[in-house]
């Protein structure tokens, strides 16, 4: 092969490897407190724990209570904060009041260093 050709390779294998990192820098849900459908007694705190470290100031999450008749499913008050220092890949909701019975969905929106937003939800029950 020429000269020529090996550079275009090398040109084109690098800019591949270069997007599909770029790809991959997406925060990811890798596991919550409470879980999936978890039934549980009332939370004091939500947490959520990401593959990265997030941007406080364009990541955060609302709470809503999805499981009573007759509800608006208006979003709880809620602070929603990324936490500092020791763990910055995780964020914190804690509600304002404490959660009555009922089924609890959290609405995610989770942002790192690469900018792109991120979305997700997750339920969970309280006994």
């Amino acid at each position: 092969m020429s000269y020529l050709k090996h550079l275009v390779i090398a040109v084109a294998l690098g800019a591949g490897l270069s997007l599909a990192g770029v790809a991959q820098a997406h925060p990811k849900l890798l596991a919550s407190t409470p879980t999936e459908g978890a039934k549980v007694a009332a939370p004091a705190k939500i947490e959520l724990q990401f593959s990265e470290k997030l941007t406080t100031q364009f990541s955060g999450a609302r709470l809503l209570m999805t499981g009573m008749a007759g509800m608006s499913h208006a979003p709880m008050a809620v602070k929603a904060s990324v936490a500092g220092g020791s763990d910055p890949k995780s964020m914190i909701i804690t509600p304002a009041a404490p959660l009555a019975a009922g089924a609890y969905k959290v609405e995610w929106r989770a942002v790192s260093a690469d900018t792109h937003p991120i979305t997700g939800s997750l339920t969970f029950e309280v006994n």
